[in-house]
């Protein structure tokens, strides 16, 4: 997508439009991590895109609402004997997040029409754009796909939906923040490539990784099972690690395989980043790739610190939600940079 030709004006209101978009999936995430957190997905248990944009807005209608949830495992194994004042609390948190989700919509939809009809568009950004608003239809999907998980057999959603959801999300918010900056950076093509450009691009890649690794980990609760660090349940590789059969299984389903690929895959990425920064600064690249590229070591080293000091508290609400926050913050910093790596010579628009 050469964006060189088009009209800098035109190119500054693209990137604008998309960098918010970006920002309110940030948004989303964060408030889907708190809905997590405080065990409220499965308050609402029917998906309806329209008519749901309206809470009760009666004592009768809330009384609806707390019938249907009360029909659910969730209810009668964990939450009997719940009041209505605090059935109201995680209600509130899932229909905030699915309101959030109808707005990223129309923050997406109503400038791309807008865009569409003054020609601000280039036809090669058309595609893409479509496509991305696809993703966040698909994503709505997903969203009450994960949620029905957790209605009739289970008391919380699958962990397997959960992270296909935060993925999604995050795939979308690597998109926005892409084109975003293929439009304030003016790409030129064709782009650069090298071992340096391949390992930002691995890099990136893991941090997603990392991010479905730590979704599995709040799928099962595994974070408040293992608390202990450096070692894990007394020992550096604890035993146990694939007890189960057959032996992929644990790689999904077991708290304490789920946990240790966290933290090695943790250890794995801040190893890959401090090396790509050496091999940079060895290499005399220019300023804004070194630049990106610190950034994302002192990310990544704070973002473990945080992971491991939320971890030996036990995940509580507050730290949990600043780690997940900090994952979408490093991804971000990992696509920034790999765009810097991959299209070095850009002309900002002015």
């Amino acid at each position: 997508m050469d964006s060189t030709s088009f009209p800098a004006a035109h190119r500054r209101q693209l990137a604008y439009w998309l960098f918010s978009v970006a920002g309110f999936v940030v948004m989303m995430v964060l408030v889907g991590g708190l809905t997590r957190l405080t065990d409220s997905g499965l308050s609402i248990t029917e998906w309806q895109p329209i008519s749901g944009a309206l809470p009760p807005l009666s004592a009768v209608d809330w009384e609806i609402a707390f019938a249907k949830y009360r029909e659910i495992p969730e209810y009668q194994l964990i939450n009997a004997g719940m009041s209505l004042e605090a059935f109201k609390v995680i209600y509130w948190w899932e229909w905030g997040h699915r309101q959030l989700g109808r707005v990223v919509g129309l923050v997406f939809f109503l400038p791309f029409v807008v865009f569409l009809l003054q020609r601000k568009i280039p036809k090669r950004a058309l595609g893409p754009l479509l496509a991305l608003f696809a993703l966040g239809g698909l994503q709505g999907f997903m969203g009450w796909y994960m949620v029905q998980s957790g209605l009739s057999d289970r008391v919380d959603v699958s962990q397997y939906r959960l992270a296909m959801h935060l993925g999604l999300a995050l795939i979308i918010f690597s998109c926005c923040l892409w084109m975003a900056l293929h439009f304030w950076r003016a790409a030129p093509l064709p782009a650069v490539s090298g071992p340096g450009v391949a390992l930002s691009g691995a890099i990136a890649v893991l941090v997603l990784v990392q991010s479905l690794l730590g979704a599995l980990v709040a799928g099962l609760d595994a974070g408040t099972t293992y608390i202990d660090w450096p070692f894990m349940d007394g020992d550096i590789i604890p035993t146990g690690l694939f007890a189960m059969s057959p032996a992929v299984s644990n790689l999904f389903e077991s708290h304490l395989t789920v946990q240790f690929n966290h933290r090695l895959v943790a250890y794995f990425l801040t190893g890959a980043v401090i090396w790509h920064l050496y091999r940079l600064t060895r290499a005399q690249a220019s300023k804004p790739v070194l630049v990106s590229a610190a950034l994302l070591v002192a990310a990544v080293l704070g973002q473990g610190v945080l992971g491991i000091v939320t971890l030996m508290n036990a995940v509580p609400l507050p730290l949990g939600a600043a780690h997940q926050l900090g994952a979408v913050l490093v991804l971000g910093l990992a696509i920034t940079h790999l765009h810097y790596m991959r299209f070095p010579k850009m002309v900002t628009p002015r």
